[in-house]
Parts: structure tokens; sequence; C-alpha cells
């Protein structure tokens, strides 16, 4: 069976059971309330593409649900750039290949909150977790930025808003989103760009781990990274010379890379599973206060854990966002 002769089908059963609750009565002969899913939408807005993935690995169901749903939705072009790249065929799929359209589809599904644009915009930027899944089976983070229009993952741009559903909203978007990886995150967040220049540096010596190479490969790991914001490496550069005249490129290699050792953990370890106690990174030994939320290096300085950007869930790890760098025992 074609995909387009599949996707009909699914059209006209969609149609009937829509005529069907509009038309069906109680005893008393009151009709019954129609809804209008986020599959109905998808229909209504001529997303056959996505219909017909959807059908394929049995989410219809799914999104037929209370909810409520937050559903981006790739349009046609989209999903056939997906299936072409990746040379798919939706109704000859190997179960490996099942499992990854599945989490990619679930990675474009907010389960439990109708947001709509204007709320993204209000927020400007942020996360959200998806209903996909990673480590652990853990959800995976959907990092959005909202200026002049709103980006998915700094990849997916919502082209057409808030199409409303009785059980949650769809928003077309211009491409599928992507499964994110650790530099996912690194790089579409610019509070971090001074972490991914950290990265990139360390690659030009003789890293102890290919750094950019590792964080892009999603199947890496997993790994939790501990990510300084741009003005923790500020405040190290200063720590290290207070004259201010270091700049964080003029650093060696090897320096910047044992500093960075320090904050990986070879494992995916969530905010709630933080000890309080020891850590054990590529580096070494640091103290975690589970409490307070703080990590502490061999030099007894304490770092903060930022508590709203925690669990930054990729496919090979977690990120959570520190105040301050940790440094190897100086």
């Amino acid at each position: 069976m074609t995909i387009i002769s599949k996707t009909m089908k699914f059209l006209l059963v969609s149609i009937l059971l829509v005529g069907f609750a509009a038309c069906s009565s109680d005893d008393d002969n009151t009709p019954e309330v129609t809804t209008t899913t986020v599959v109905d939408v998808a229909i209504a807005n001529g997303l056959t593409s996505l219909a017909a993935a959807l059908e394929a690995t049995d989410l219809v169901t799914t999104l037929q649900g209370d909810g409520p749903f937050t559903v981006f939705a790739p349009d046609n072009a989209a999903f056939d750039t997906l299936l072409t790249a990746t040379g798919i065929d939706l109704n000859n799929m190997s179960p490996d290949e099942l499992a990854a359209v599945t989490n990619i589809l679930l990675n474009h599904v907010i389960v439990g909150a109708t947001i709509s644009a204007a709320d993204l915009v209000a927020a400007e930027a942020g996360y959200q977790n998806t209903a996909a899944t990673g480590p652990n089976g853990t959800n995976l983070s959907l990092y959005f930025t909202a200026g002049s229009s709103v980006v998915l993952n700094g990849q997916s741009t919502v082209t057409d808003p808030d199409k409303t559903a009785t059980n949650g909203v769809l928003h077309i978007v211009s491409s599928v989103i992507a499964i994110p990886t650790i530099a996912t995150f690194a790089t579409t967040n610019p509070a971090l760009s001074s972490l991914v220049a950290a990265l990139a540096l360390a690659d030009t010596g003789t890293p102890t781990v290919p750094y950019i190479a590792t964080v892009s490969d999603a199947s890496a790991g997993p790994f939790t990274v501990f990510a300084p914001t741009n003005t923790a490496f500020a405040d190290l550069l200063l720590e290290l010379d207070p004259s201010g005249n270091t700049a964080l490129g003029d650093l060696d290699p090897a320096l910047v890379d044992a500093v960075l050792l320090q904050h990986i953990v070879a494992a995916n370890v969530q905010s709630s599973e933080l000890p309080n106690g020891t850590v054990t990174t590529l580096g070494g030994p640091i103290t975690a206060d589970n409490t307070a939320f703080t990590l502490t290096d061999a030099n007894d300085r304490v770092c903060g854990i930022v508590t709203s950007l925690v669990d930054i869930q990729a496919a090979n790890g977690v990120v959570h966002v520190l105040d301050k760098v940790i440094l190897p025992l100086l």
C-alpha cells in the first residue's frame, strides 16, 4: 500500500468518525459535543505526511486522547526532506526505524500544556520537555527562542501558529526537529557560547576527549555536563588574570582540557539524582550539596547550579548550568 493510499484511508476514517460524533445522540436525542483533536486539525490543514507518519507509528490514538497537547507539526515538504534523507519507507520500517520515527514524532509533542505562540513570545526563550525519550527513559528537552519568529532547537521555525483543537493546539513548523544532542543545546543558547568556544579550543590541542565530536554524537555517552555560563567564564578569566588582559583564546588548550574534564560525568545524572557528597567527574572528584545545589571543587571553590536551568536533556546526556567554572587542583 502506498503512502498516499494509506493516508487517504486515514482521512476517510477520520471524516467518518467526526461525522459520527456530530450526529450521534443519547436516548433523549441530545446531540453529543463534537471534538476536534490535534489530529483532526492536522488533517484539516493538509498535513498528510504527518497523518501518514502518525498512522504508521500508531500515535493517532495517543494524540486523540485528552491531552492537552502542544504539537509542532512539520509541513509536508519537511517530512519529504526527512524521508528522502533517511531512506525510510513509512510502509516498510524495520523495528529500529519504527522506534526512531516514533521518537522523532514525539519530539514535536509537549504533553500536559496548551502553549500558544503568544506564550512563547512572552517567555522569549526557554526549555520545555517533549514526549520523546532519551537515556534512562528521561524526556528530551526542547529549546525555543521567540523574536521576530519562534525557533525550536535553533533549526525549525513556526510558520503558521495557533491551530486550536479541543485537546490542545498545533503550530505548523518549517522542518522536522531532530533529536537533540548536548551540542544542540550548547550552540543554540547564546548564554553558553563561551562553553562552545572552550570545547573548540580544547580540541586544538591533544584533548582527552574529542569534545565537539562527542557532544554532537547522539549515540555517545550518556554524559552529564555541568555547563558554565558566559559570565562564569568571564569571571574565571579575571580570577586567573585580575588585570583583565587574558581572553579565553589565550589559554593553553591543555589547561582548558583539564578544566572541561571537571565538568563531565560519565553517566546521565538528573538533578534529582545528585548525591550529597562525592561526584566523580572525568577529571576527578568534586563534592555536591544536593540541598544547596552547589558543587565544590578541589580548591574549595563553590560553584552554584542554576536551579532554573537543570535537566536539559539530550539524547547523549543531560546539561545543568553553572554560575562558576570548576577548576582542577591548582
